[in-house]
């Protein structure tokens, strides 16, 4: 496993292989790995011939009153990490490195997909992540890369970015890896202690709780969702931000006829910021 820090260096890489015929992987990450991200790179590794795992904290996806500084750096402990795993390169970045003339000019927005839930509430935040993709997609020139699926509204803008700007690149979603309580992973769960710890798994809990209440023939979408933000304050959360039923492709509001549906929420305990999100197929 090497490690790469320069554009350049990592575009040579990518080009040496791809010229061996290798297909080639991206897992996109912030660092701060646990079995999440490791999950994205064992998922990938059946895929791909090359493995590239990047660690860039995107400065361009937080806000300003959001946690760009505090927000953990662990490159050694993420090196370690992966060295147990089939990855031959670590592309680290620094801000300097990938935005060498500052904050840069162009944006990229997908005001369908980004105008709601997250992106309602964190301005500027995909457009940051829509950006950091391309350029991560053009330097690595990737044939895969791998995306969770508790960052759902995240998946569906790179799978539309992807869509209209014809990137070859095979888009991966993988499944969330949970505790045993049912709280996904992240690397903000950090940021709790034991109390909110035990009120952070309501999220989950209340998601299923929805789900069940679909699959049991319920439509009325409007009170499902404000009967489970109710029961998040309930539990502790200290701000809900949204508890929401949309359509799973294109995070519309669903009329009652819709059958793919994904139940997603998002909600602060502490000095955490939690979201999760569960998809569910209903037949009649």
């Amino acid at each position: 496993m090497i490690q790469l820090s320069e554009r350049h260096e990592m575009r040579q890489q990518a080009r040496h292989w791809r010229a061996r015929g290798e297909r080639i992987g991206l897992v996109p990450t912030m660092g701060n790995l646990h079995q999440g991200h490791l999950k994205l790179v064992e998922e990938l590794s059946n895929h791909v011939d090359r493995l590239v795992v990047s660690v860039f904290v995107n400065p361009l996806q937080f806000g300003p009153s959001e946690d760009y500084e505090s927000y953990p750096r662990t490159l050694a402990d993420d090196l370690r990490a992966l060295a147990g795993y089939p990855v031959d390169a670590v592309f680290a970045p620094s801000a300097e490195q990938m935005y060498p003339r500052g904050a840069p000019a162009t944006t990229i927005d997908l005001p369908a997909l980004t105008n709601t839930l997250c992106g309602a509430d964190r301005p500027g935040h995909f457009a940051g992540v829509a950006l950091v993709v391309a350029k991560l997609f053009n330097i690595v020139e990737p044939d895969a890369a791998a995306f969770g699926n508790k960052d759902y509204q995240q998946l569906q803008v790179i799978r539309r970015l992807v869509q209209d700007l014809d990137y070859p690149v095979e888009i991966l979603g993988v499944a969330t890896v949970r505790e045993a309580d049912g709280l996904a992973l992240s690397s903000r769960n950090n940021y709790l202690d034991a109390e909110q710890r035990r009120v952070a798994a309501e999220l989950y809990a209340t998601l299923q709780e929805m789900v069940a209440e679909l699959r049991a023939g319920r439509r009325d979408y409007q009170q499902l969702e404000a009967a489970g933000a109710t029961r998040l304050r309930q539990a502790g959360f200290s701000r809900v931000d949204y508890l929401a039923i949309r359509r799973s492709d294109d995070l519309a509001a669903p009329s009652p006829a819709d059958t793919e549906l994904v139940c997603l929420g998002a909600a602060q305990v502490g000095a955490a910021r939690l979201i999760d999100n569960i998809a569910v197929r209903l037949i009649d």
